[in-house]
């Protein structure tokens, strides 16, 4: 955690002719100490928090995945964690998560334990982090299809090898590798070339546990230039759950996910 103000989000720049952007949402442990003084959790609860929300490690995996690209892409890279805001979730009624308290502002942990109290208005968190992370994401976008006439987003997550008790749909398969589509933004090829790029660590999963892929509200449903294919790596995969170090299965997924952007 951090004490000193921090950037909401980094663009690390890729070549000029690729149109891919590796996301990295959910990444950091950063909590601004504004921000800390609305958390309920004591330091080393939240510290346990951390670790079962973080998707560690994915930052880095998405870095040497666009090192190793034969073309490089765009990178859009969460600094701060996803108990300041998720920028991945509807801000309003349209988001499921909210009957678990994991809206946009999360007010319950993934264990079902108040996070925030119910006085905490929600309001200024969006303002200062959540809008302003989705505007510049959309920019993103608009900018690799002024230069390429298309974007590829490829949302780079990991999830725990059980279930938590915040999960919504935590019944169903949990494969090495879930890939999460969108019926408008995730046409049949994309999704084949990361089956192909990911087959060789032991199956890869559609739609479970996790479904979707985030796309900017201004082009979701609209604008089939913008593809979008999450990427959902169980982490016992690469690491040591909950939130321990990084194993030798980094490399090899890092390679599997240059082999896929390199195909796009």
């Amino acid at each position: 955690m951090s004490t000193a103000p921090q950037p909401s989000f980094r663009l690390l720049p890729g070549d000029a002719d690729s149109p891919v952007l590796l996301h990295v949402p959910h990444g950091s442990r950063t909590i601004p100490e504004e921000v800390r003084g609305g958390i309920l959790l004591d330091d080393s609860a939240l510290e346990r928090e951390l670790d079962h929300i973080t998707d560690s490690h994915t930052a880095e995996l998405a870095a040497r995945a666009a090192a190793a690209s034969p073309v490089r892409p765009w990178s859009y890279v969460n600094a701060l964690s996803r108990l300041v805001v998720d920028p991945e979730r509807f801000p309003d009624d349209r988001e499921e998560m909210r009957a678990v308290g994991m809206g946009a502002v999360y007010t319950h942990t993934t264990h079902c334990e108040r996070l925030r109290g119910p006085e905490v208005d929600q309001h200024p968190l969006l303002e200062r982090y959540f809008h302003p992370y989705a505007r510049a994401m959309t920019e993103a976008v608009d900018a690799r299809i002024a230069a390429t006439g298309r974007a590829v987003i490829v949302d780079v997550h990991s999830y725990p090898s059980a279930p938590l008790p915040y999960e919504l749909h935590g019944t169903g398969p949990r494969p090495p590798v879930c890939l999460g589509t969108d019926p408008f933004h995730t046409p049949p090829e994309l999704r084949a070339l990361a089956e192909a790029a990911f087959s060789g660590f032991g199956g890869t999963g559609i739609d479970s546990p996790f479904a979707g892929t985030y796309v900017p509200l201004k082009h979701y449903g609209t604008d089939r230039r913008v593809t979008a294919l999450m990427i959902e790596i169980r982490r016992d995969m690469y690491m040591s759950e909950p939130g321990g170090p990084a194993g030798a299965g980094l490399d090899a997924l890092a390679g599997a996910l240059a082999e896929l952007v390199g195909s796009l």
